[in-house]
């Protein structure tokens, strides 16, 4: 009997997945709380959909346990384990009706037609798509389609429902719709959900847990504010947000606050080691201030391109700390390409991210 309070529960204990001598997932160990959304995260080949894929038992586990609701399903088939996958194409079937497509998994598992059509429009009313039930999946918008395949999903409400970068065929306004529209069924259900992405701002937005997978491991784990704000390493830093990656030093430290030199300008940043010295420091792009330079300024940097996008300035600044990628939101005073600037740093935005090599 499975333990109710475990229901939605997931965990990978060592796991580790070859092709051959390929190896496609090292060693990796997590855990998701049930009724969370839990985002995998990361560049191409990183491990992140073959490790979806093991939830949904698709690929088998070569090392290490995965455990579901408590209970090991590490050599259980797709078939026996309590999840639904949303896959990347939708997978609808073209010759079926919008319902027919949604009840299809309660057919095969032998439901009586018409408490599968029921349930199937449930569903469907649940995603906002009842009124267009009798129509075919060609007949539907992209963002529509997605949203039938969510439902097809739902209906078999499963333990864990597993996404694959779902909203990667839609253009960027219905994205962020059907994003939306994810993550508030989501918590509306109550599911526990596990989504794979490679965007990091979708991630961020949808997530109460981002997992960052880099080289077929885990690089961290944490809240979206704790790995924007607390990066573990400099791939981390990078990868979330663009930072600037430059050289500083700690000279003090008590031990929650490192006073730092960046180039001759002094910032106070969070930090819980003990160790004083060379380090490198992230800087988000917003962390980044410019004003005009003068003689009091201390760190100079000159414009080699800059960007006009109605709601923000992107500008590429050339310094002593090297290339810059800085984000203005300040639209009254614009450098122009070649203008010298003074650069200012600020604290919320910056992290230590590590020993210098």
């Amino acid at each position: 009997m499975k333990d109710l309070k475990q229901r939605g529960s997931l965990a990978f204990e060592r796991v580790t997945k070859r092709y051959g001598k390929s190896v496609a997932v090292d060693d990796i160990s997590f855990s998701i709380e049930p009724k969370t959304l839990v985002t995998l995260l990361g560049p191409s080949g990183c491990g992140k959909t073959t490790t979806l894929r093991m939830i949904a038992g698709l690929e088998r586990v070569d090392e290490g346990r995965i455990r579901i609701g408590g209970r090991d399903v590490t050599e259980l088939s797709a078939a026996e384990r309590d999840v639904s996958m949303v896959f990347q194409s939708y997978a609808l079937f073209p010759h079926m009706s919008v319902a027919e497509n949604v009840a299809y998994g309660l057919t095969v598992a032998r439901q009586p037609k018409m408490q599968a059509r029921e349930r199937a429009l449930d569903a469907l009313t649940l995603v906002g798509l009842a009124d267009l039930s009798e129509r075919s999946p060609s007949e539907l918008s992209g963002g529509q389609q997605q949203r039938v395949a969510v439902a097809r999903a739902l209906v078999l409400e499963p333990e864990v429902l597993l996404l694959d970068e779902p909203l990667s065929n839609l253009d960027a306004r219905m994205r962020t719709r059907v994003r939306d529209e994810i993550r508030d069924l989501q918590l509306k259900l109550g599911l526990t959900a596990v989504y794979v992405t490679h965007d990091q701002e979708e991630a961020l937005a949808i997530s109460d847990q981002i997992v960052v997978m880099n080289r077929k491991k885990i690089a961290q784990q944490g809240s979206p504010r704790e790995i924007f704000e607390a990066p573990a390493d400099e791939f981390v830093a990078d990868f979330i947000g663009n930072a600037n990656l430059v050289d500083g030093e700690i000279r003090s430290t008590d031990g929650k606050i490192a006073n730092c030199l960046i180039s001759g300008a002094a910032v106070d940043l969070p930090y819980s080691g003990k160790r004083t010295g060379a380090v490198r420091i992230a800087l988000r792009p917003e962390a980044i201030g410019l004003q005009v330079a003068d003689r009091d300024t201390s760190l100079i940097g000159e414009v080699s391109r800059a960007t006009y996008l109605g709601r923000e300035m992107q500008y590429t600044i050339q310094s002593e700390l090297g290339e810059l990628f800085v984000v203005c939101h300040r639209l009254d005073q614009i450098f122009p390409r070649g203008a010298q600037v003074g650069l200012q740093l600020k604290a919320h935005g910056a992290a230590i991210v590590g020993a210098r090599a």
